[in-house]
């Protein structure tokens, strides 16, 4: 897909993207603590049961589960030198999944390092971290780019500059951002569409994060500066942590939606779900858009 097809596509219509990956497949036996990339790879039925789902809700995008597939990242679990088969594997699997029914993103997400001067990466070793993943992204056939739940502009704008050196696919960008609009790492909601549109970010929005229910400002805020679509793809709900240390999402299917709709009205062109949605959740928007 090129830039100039995906603003099309974008214009015509509100785009529907999936909903959450990780907490879902720990609801279906993903333990703690592995590496999600192989254990998709070991468990194929599992994801591509998720995915058939959204995309039969009606997503119009899915995100391949390359999220931390970066050597960084891969560091942790000594997978460092498979970026390039992880990655495609992924999107395989996937493409798989999805059967030509939906597009497919290849995902890439923060290293989770505090850049110069704040601390130790530096901008030509992030570089080559994206660059790396993306041009594995690239390799193995993916619609679009999406970098999300970036901590920060700044490492935003790395990624961007490392997709446009490997290919022409559209990038999409979401921070994770507060309810008042600021990044965790610098930077706010309105300097980040100002910034990341004029690097050739072909959407630019939020994920992550906190509920619907506290973004309606934000949007409005980012659609005022912003020439491309804004994205939002928040959480269901604020988390509680229960005894077991887990973080469950209170925010039911009908709310999201109604708070969905608030964030359409206010200018969202992209949007799905983050932690604690499903397939429903989808489905809801899907009837909400249509």
């Amino acid at each position: 897909m090129t830039k100039q097809e995906f603003a099309t596509l974008a214009e015509n219509k509100v785009l529907l993207l999936d909903g959450a990956t990780g907490s879902n497949l720990i609801m279906a036996g993903m333990p703690r603590g592995v590496p999600t990339e192989t254990w998709v790879i070991e468990h194929p039925e599992v994801f591509m049961k998720l995915q058939q789902s959204y995309v039969e809700a009606g997503s119009d995008i899915v995100y391949a589960p390359t999220f931390a597939a970066n050597s960084v990242s891969l560091q942790n679990f000594e997978l460092q030198d498979q970026v390039r088969e992880l990655n495609s594997q992924l999107v395989s699997i996937s493409r798989q999944a999805v059967q030509g029914k939906a597009l497919v993103a290849g995902d890439i997400t923060t290293s989770g390092q505090l850049m110069v001067p704040r601390g130790d990466m530096t901008y030509d070793r992030l570089f080559e971290v994206y660059k790396e993943q993306i041009e594995a992204l690239a390799g193995a056939g993916v619609d679009l780019l999406v970098a999300e739940t970036m901590l920060g502009v700044e490492e935003t704008m790395v990624a961007l500059d490392a997709a446009s050196a490997v290919c022409e696919l559209p990038m999409m960008c979401t921070l994770t951002l507060e309810a008042d609009g600021t990044a965790l790492y610098g930077g706010n909601a309105v300097e980040a569409v100002e910034t990341l549109q004029e690097m050739g970010a072909a959407a630019v929005g939020l994920n992550c994060s906190v509920g619907p229910d506290q973004l309606e400002s934000v949007i409005r805020n980012m659609k005022k500066v912003a020439h491309v679509p804004i994205i939002a793809k928040p959480n269901a709900g604020m988390p509680v942590i229960n005894e077991k240390g887990e973080a469950i999402y209170n925010m039911d299917v009908a709310a999201f939606g109604r708070h969905m709709k608030v964030l359409v009205e206010a200018g969202a062109g992209i949007i799905g779900g983050c932690c604690g949605t499903d397939a429903e959740y989808i489905r809801e928007l899907r009837r909400l858009i249509d």
